[in-house]
């Protein structure tokens, strides 16, 4: 059996908005999601830049902190140290609207 799709029409049988609906249609495909999720990865590219953006990956915004996987430890402790209050301000300028409190760097490999 299957299920029932979103609904076009409401119970008085009036057509919903166009805005309405695309909201259910990226809602039921989680495509709002990833569109913020690419935001925050291009957010984070052009904050750290060319040199240091192949070396760490975004994982994820919870409750308004940035967690941010680094290649090394030594970069970690670099932007950890050195970089941490300029990235925020960078971040928060471009992800106006979002809130970010804190900026959480984590040791990490991949390829």
């Amino acid at each position: 059996m299957r299920t029932p799709g979103p609904r076009i029409y409401r119970n008085d049988d009036k057509p919903e908005s166009l805005k309405e609906i695309l909201a259910q249609l990226f809602a039921a495909r989680g495509w709002g999601r990833r569109s913020a999720r690419l935001h925050l990865e291009k957010a984070w590219a052009e904050a750290v830049g060319a040199k240091h953006a192949e070396d760490s990956r975004v994982l994820g915004l919870r409750r308004g902190v940035l967690e941010i996987e680094v290649r090394s430890p030594v970069l970690l402790q670099e932007m950890a140290h050195f970089h941490k209050r300029q990235l925020l301000e960078k971040l928060r300028v471009a992800l106006a609207g979002t809130t970010l409190t804190d900026l959480r760097f984590k040791a990490g490999a991949w390829q």
